[in-house]
């Protein structure tokens, strides 16, 4: 699994990732904002208390949400987040 190093919160829903192994990037979770368990997402004070969770390097809201870091990692390289998953190697485009 990727490790994320680094999260800063930008405007919007979108969020700056830097991961263990240098990649960076921005994702956008506007689309997931008010849908199910992300309805909390709506108050953006708890969006904006988003954590790195250090045992497992993902990025955690409290005990109640929770994103893994391949999904993330796949999203900012334009790749199947399957191959990440798979532990395929990734080539940056």
């Amino acid at each position: 699994m990727k490790k994320i190093k680094k999260v800063e919160v930008l405007e919007g829903y979108k969020l700056w990732i830097k991961f263990s192994d240098g990649i960076e990037g921005i994702v956008d979770l506007s689309k997931f904002v008010g849908k199910g368990i992300f309805k909390k997402w709506e108050n953006k004070k708890f969006f904006k208390s988003v954590k790195i969770n250090p045992q497992t390097g993902t990025l955690s809201w409290g005990n109640e949400i929770d994103i893994c870091s391949d999904v993330l990692y796949a999203e900012i390289l334009k790749v199947n987040p399957l191959d990440v998953i798979k532990g395929k190697e990734i080539v940056k485009k």
